[in-house]
């Protein structure tokens, strides 16, 4: 496969099941550019170590003064370093390739994952983990993937350079090929201390990129209770502790290093003083001396390639280890499914709790944990958390539709949702019904100031919807984003919109707007809200109380808050004195008698 290809048709179903069998599954997945690259390393390294050969055979040309001899010596040489050029200039191509290839086939499976998990993966794994997974961590396996290929092209010239010299000059030759295996796997008992302060090190490095990261994400409510000095210096602690580790995993490399110059170097001396004893007996010529001498010498080149792989393969294994586990989770339900991908349509119904969202109505869901109002949401959209029942629409199970139609069917709004950065038109680059343009969900979710801060905030930039959004919309309000997500969420205009707690940073002036351009965008469109503001609730068609996972009561806002106490104690924020007052009111005066002043002043608050 060529990078210009890239991405891939499909990347395959990896073998997750441990670090080690995923980069063997990503090795055979690309079978193909390995072998590419094997040829061409083995084209490289083969015309490189017959060089000595060409040397040896042109000084027993000048011993001997034969200039046909010599003339042939020459044109091997230059033929081998043509096919040298050749080889090193292909094989670094098809390296790179292969190590491209790798790294994009890592990164669109994380990416698939991602997509079939949604939000569940960030409650399975940290989102500093997910950053280290598909950014570094995706570099190190590609590296060792590509050089499997250039070690066993190495590995194989030595064999084949060993058995020559043994048949060439048997003497010399079988020195030489007692010394390289011991030269080769020399560092082998250092590897496996190299390869933890390796790991130790890139846990201290996951740990520091996740305070980063999480500092980061906080940093405005670090700013606003003066917590920035506090961090700053846990991350500076975290920052010396991966230094120290990094320090002491070099240490290990470096003797491993040290230990390929110095034991090729003493099998050099080796060969160079029992040749010269040779030599000096009459056992073997100059010529023959010099080209074993040499290609002692040019073996050095293949050989720290053992030195590579084992350096590659300690670095990819924890990360391979990493991106295995994040593509060994799995969804609850099967993402293909096993209906047609048609949208059906009709009412909402959660056979679990027994909630029921009418079609076409605005249904508002008040639930006193939040977490739970998470989940109950997710449900919704067909993404539980952990097995049950399907919920349905239309009578049609959601876990029966493939993935992409239950998505399309069902759009679902956390109460924490992402803006990515760019344009306010990348933003709402979104697939989309088509029946609600962009200006019109902007101004249902009130975004009229959201706009012109965009505008004074971007350089020569007229156009709203050419304005530039940081990351993660940093640069905003929290109501500020949750208005241009709402507006996203709207301008989709799904069959279905689960919006969980999207006006909970909103001053209630702008609430009460947005609850009423929401009603009116979605008429004839089934909508699901999450909350426990008044406001929003009083403007619902449809209340539902879900209380410890059941639906328990169902009406309009107002009849709620007069007969069910449960209602009105996550609605007006009673305490238990409270609530336990108001249920003795009840039982004195019943949902319809009068009030005194305590239950009075509750209501009004609602």
């Amino acid at each position: 496969m060529k990078i210009r290809d890239l991405p891939h048709p499909d990347p395959g179903v990896p073998d997750a099941r441990s670090g080690p069998r995923f980069l063997w599954w990503l090795g055979r997945s690309q079978l193909g550019g390995q072998l590419t690259s094997l040829a061409w390393g083995l084209l490289h390294f083969t015309a490189v170590s017959a060089q000595p050969f060409c040397v040896g055979f042109a000084i027993e040309a000048v011993v001997d003064r034969s200039g046909a001899r010599l003339a042939l010596a020459g044109g091997l040489m230059a033929l081998f370093g043509a096919a040298t050029a050749l080889g090193d200039t292909f094989l670094h191509r098809a390296a790179v390739t292969n190590w491209i290839t790798a790294a994009a086939r890592v990164q669109q499976l994380l990416a698939r994952k991602a997509s079939q998990l949604g939000s569940a993966l960030s409650r399975r794994v940290a989102a500093g983990e997910v950053v280290a997974v598909s950014t570094g961590d995706v570099e190190k396996i590609g590296w060792f993937v590509e050089a499997v290929s250039r070690f066993t092209a190495a590995a194989l010239t030595v064999v084949f350079v060993c058995v020559g010299l043994v048949v060439y000059q048997p003497a010399l030759g079988v020195v030489v090929a007692a010394g390289l295996p011991v030269v080769a796997f020399a560092a082998l008992p250092l590897l496996p201390r190299a390869t933890r302060r390796a790991d130790f090190q890139r846990e201290k490095a996951g740990r520091a990129t996740e305070l980063a990261s999480d500092t980061v994400a906080g940093l405005r409510v670090l700013r606003g209770i003066g917590g920035e000095d506090l961090f700053l210096d846990r991350y500076r602690r975290a920052s010396q502790e991966v230094r120290h580790a990094a320090v002491r995993s070099a240490r290990m490399w470096s003797l491993i290093s040290a230990v390929q110059v110095l034991l090729p170097g003493l099998l050099l001396i080796a060969v160079v003083f029992y040749g010269v004893h040779l030599a000096r007996a009459g056992r073997i010529s100059v010529g023959e001396l010099v080209t074993v001498y040499s290609s002692v010498m040019v073996l050095t080149y293949p050989l720290r390639h053992f030195e590579e792989i084992a350096m590659a393969y300690s670095f990819s294994r924890p990360s391979a280890k990493r991106a295995a586990r994040v593509l060994s989770m799995e969804r609850v339900t099967e993402a293909g499914g096993s209906r047609a991908a048609d949208l059906p349509s009709g009412d909402l119904y959660d056979p679990a709790t027994g909630l029921l969202a009418p079609a076409a109505r605005l249904t508002a869901v008040v639930c006193g944990d939040p977490d739970a109002a998470g989940r109950l949401a997710e449900r919704l959209g067909g993404h539980p958390a952990e097995n049950g029942p399907s919920v349905l629409l239309g009578g049609v199970p959601l876990d029966e539709l493939p993935l992409d139609s239950a998505r399309a069917a069902v759009l679902v709004q956390d109460k924490d949702p992402v803006l990515l950065s760019g344009s306010l038109r990348d933003l709402l680059d979104v697939p989309a019904s088509g029946a609600v343009d962009a200006a019109a969900a902007l101004a249902a979710a009130r975004c009229g100031d959201v706009l012109d801060a965009l505008v004074q905030g971007s350089l020569d930039v007229d156009d709203p919807m050419d304005a530039r959004i940081t990351e993660r919309g940093r640069s905003l309000s929290g109501g500020q984003r949750q208005r241009l997500a709402l507006a996203r969420s709207l301008f989709t205009d799904p069959e279905v919109l689960v919006l969980d707690e999207p006006t909970s940073a909103v001053d209630s002036h702008t609430e009460a707007r947005i609850a009423e351009g929401l009603r009116e965008i979605r008429t004839g469109r089934t909508t699901v809200l999450f909350t426990s503001s008044p406001l929003l609730l009083d403007r619902a068609d449809r209340v539902v109380l879900v209380h410890e996972g059941v639906a328990v009561a169902a009406g309009a806002h107002r009849e709620l808050l007069h007969t069910e106490p449960r209602y009105r104690a996550v609605v007006t924020r009673e305490t238990d004195e409270e609530t336990a007052l108001s249920g003795v009111l009840d039982e004195l005066h019943g949902p319809h008698g009068p009030k005194d002043t305590a239950r009075h002043e509750i209501e009004e608050s609602a």
